[in-house]
C-alpha cells in the first residue's frame, strides 16, 4: 500500500496509493529510517481510515501533533481533512494577488499576461500544493517552445514567483514552487536599434504638425518616456531661462526622490519646444495638447509617419528612441549624470539601454597616425651617457617640462674598447 523512497542525502518520501486510485508522494525531508518507518505505518492507518470512514485514537492523537506544513502534506494527498478549510487553488490566489495589485495601467497589463498563460498550462481549479517546481520548469518550457522571447519568458516567471510568493506570505501555500525556476535576462538585444540623426530628421520633416514633431523630439533628443512623461510636461515646467524642464515620472514616483527630475533643454530640442510654445493657445497648460486619451496609441500613428518618411520603422518605437539618446550622451557625459538625468540606474542602463553601434567600430579603426620610425641601430662609436634633454622651443614655456634646466651634456663618450676597461695582464 505505501513505501518508503530514498532522495539521497538523508530525505526520504512515502509513496502511496490513495483512496482515489492515485499514486502520491508525500516528502518528509531529512528523517531516520526509524522515523520514516514510523510515519509509513501512520500513513497506512490513515489510507485504511479514510476507505473505512474511522480512524483509530492513536493515529488521531498522532495526527493532531503534527506540524501544520506535514500536516498540509497529508491534507493535499486528500488523507485527512486541511486544518484552515478549504485548500486554497490557483484561480483563488491569481484573483486574491491582482484585487491588491497597486501598479500604473501598463504593468497591470503587463502582469495579466502571466495570469492567462498560467491559466492556460494550469487549471484554475488546480489545489496550489499540487503545483510542483517540475510543472513550473515545463510551464516555462512551454513557453520557449511557443517561440516566446527570452525577455518575454524571463518576465512572466519573475511575475509568478511574485504571485506565488504571496501565496506564501498569506498562508495559502507552503512553499513558493517557483522559487528556483530559471528566469533569465529580460534584455533583447536583437530588439535594440539606434535610430541615427539622419532618419530622425526625415521623421521629423513628415510630422504633419508641431505637435507631432514636439513629441518625437522629445523622445529622441529628451529621452523621454512615452507617453506617460510627455503627457505630463506643463509649460510652467519649462524654465526658458536656465535652459531646464522639470520632467515627473509616474514609474519611478514610488522610490525616494524619484517623482521628478530636471533635464537639459538640449540645443537639438528646444527649437521644436519653441515653436510649440509660440503656437500654444492662451493658458494653455500642457506642453503636449495631443492623444491626451490615456488610450490613444501614438505608436500606430508615428508608425505611419516614419514609413511616410522613407524609413523602415524600428522595433520597439519609443523604448530605441530613448536608448538611443541615452547612448548619445554617455559618449560626453560621465553615466551618473546622464541617469540622472533620464531617470534611471547604471544597471538600468547597462541592461536595457546603453547600445554598442557601428560608429563605436569605425571609431575604432582610426588609429593614430605612428610616430616615424626610429633610426636603425647605429653603425660606428656610439655616444654613451646620462644628462638632461635639450628642451625644445614647444616646451620651454610648459611648466611640467620647465625650459630653464641645463641643457643636455653627457658625462662621457667615446667607443669602449674591444679590450675592455680593464688593464690588459702582463704576457
Amino acid at each position: 500500500m505505501a513505501s518508503i523512497s530514498d532522495d539521497g542525502g538523508g530525505r526520504r518520501r512515502i509513496l502511496v496509493v490513495c483512496p482515489d486510485g492515485v499514486r502520491r508522494a508525500i516528502r518528509l525531508g531529512k528523517c531516520t529510517a526509524k522515523q520514516a518507518q514510523t510515519f509509513l505505518v501512520r500513513v497506512e492507518c490513515l489510507v485504511s481510515g479514510a476507505i473505512t470512514g474511522s480512524v483509530d485514537d492513536e493515529t488521531s492523537r498522532w495526527l493532531a501533533g503534527l506540524d501544520d506544513r506535514m500536516h498540509q502534506r497529508l491534507a493535499t494527498a486528500r488523507l485527512t481533512k486541511p486544518r484552515h478549510g478549504e485548500v486554497p487553488k490557483l484561480a483563488k490566489l491569481l484573483d486574491a494577488f491582482f484585487e491588491t495589485l497597486t501598479v500604473k495601467p501598463g504593468t497591470a497589463t503587463t502582469y495579466s499576461q502571466t495570469r492567462r498563460s498560467l491559466l492556460a498550462h494550469f487549471d484554475g481549479d488546480q489545489l496550489l500544493s499540487t503545483i510542483a517546481p517540475l510543472e513550473c520548469d515545463r510551464w516555462r518550457q512551454a513557453m520557449r517552445d511557443a517561440g516566446l522571447a527570452e525577455a518575454t519568458i524571463s518576465k512572466r516567471v519573475k511575475t509568478a514567483r511574485q504571485i506565488f510568493r504571496q501565496g506564501v506570505r498569506w498562508k495559502m501555500i507552503l512553499e513558493n514552487p517557483f522559487l528556483d525556476v530559471k528566469a533569465g535576462s529580460q534584455t533583447n538585444r536583437a530588439r535594440m536599434y539606434f535610430v541615427s540623426h539622419d532618419d530622425a530628421q526625415r521623421v521629423l520633416d513628415a510630422c504633419p504638425d508641431t505637435q507631432w514633431k514636439l513629441l518625437f523630439a522629445l523622445s529622441r533628443y529628451g529621452g523621454l518616456r512615452c507617453p506617460a512623461e510627455h503627457l505630463l510636461l506643463r509649460w510652467v515646467d519649462v524654465d526658458w531661462e536656465n535652459n531646464r524642464l522639470l520632467i515627473h515620472s509616474p514609474k519611478t514616483e514610488h522610490h525616494e526622490g524619484g517623482d521628478c527630475r530636471f533635464l537639459p533643454l538640449f540645443p537639438e530640442l528646444r527649437p521644436y519646444l519653441l515653436e510649440a510654445f509660440e503656437q500654444a493657445e492662451a493658458g494653455a497648460e500642457y506642453v503636449i495638447s495631443i492623444c491626451r486619451n490615456s488610450t490613444a496609441n501614438l505608436r500606430t500613428q508615428m508608425q505611419r509617419i516614419i514609413r511616410r518618411a522613407g524609413v523602415k520603422p524600428w522595433p520597439r518605437l519609443f523604448h530605441n528612441l530613448r536608448s538611443t539618446r541615452q547612448t548619445e550622451l554617455s559618449e560626453s557625459f560621465p553615466s551618473h549624470v546622464v541617469c540622472a538625468w533620464l531617470g534611471n540606474s547604471r544597471a538600468v542602463a547597462q541592461d536595457h539601454y546603453l547600445q554598442v553601434t557601428d560608429a563605436h567600430f569605425e571609431r575604432a579603426l582610426r588609429r593614430p597616425h605612428q610616430k616615424a620610425a626610429q633610426n636603425p641601430a647605429q653603425s660606428g662609436a656610439v655616444n654613451v651617457g646620462i644628462g638632461k634633454e635639450v628642451p625644445s622651443p614647444e616646451n620651454e614655456n610648459r611648466p611640467e617640462l620647465p625650459g630653464d634646466t641645463s641643457p643636455y651634456h653627457y658625462l662621457h663618450s667615446g667607443q669602449v674598447t674591444p679590450a675592455g676597461f680593464e688593464p690588459a695582464s702582463p704576457p
